[in-house]
């Protein structure tokens, strides 16, 4: 088992940066591929961002390339995503998520176990 608690969600206006961490407990953190995902009202949970085990690879969605960064410190057995330049559309609940696989996929039925979320609400 791998227990997941996110943290750093909150209340932004547009244009402001957010930085989430997923705090992870249990098994070996580092046999782990981490995701991002998110959940709007009344949308389905989305893919954000994936690091592979060592962090050496990082994969996006294209919503959020460019203004988001993925990062993983082992020996804190912490994930994160940095964001910048919020839009409304961002505005969601965050979910971490670990990926037993060698690759992390982007699909939510590629994940083993996942976090509670966090909030994220950017206004305008």
């Amino acid at each position: 088992q791998v227990q997941l608690v996110e943290s750093g969600g909150g209340l932004v206006q547009v244009g402001g940066s957010l930085r989430l961490s997923c705090a992870a407990s249990g098994r070996t953190f580092s046999a782990y591929g981490m995701g991002w995902f998110r959940q709007a009202p009344g949308k389905e949970r989305e893919f954000v961002a994936a690091i592979s085990r060592t962090g050496y690879n990082t994969y996006y969605a294209d919503s959020v390339k460019g203004r988001s960064t993925i990062s993983r410190d082992n020996a804190k057995n912490t994930a994160y995503l940095q964001m910048n330049s919020l839009k409304p559309e961002d505005t969601a609940v965050y979910y971490c998520a670990a990926d037993s696989r060698v690759r992390p996929g982007r699909r939510n039925d590629e994940y083993d176990y996942w976090g509670q979320g966090t909030q994220v609400t950017v206004s305008s």
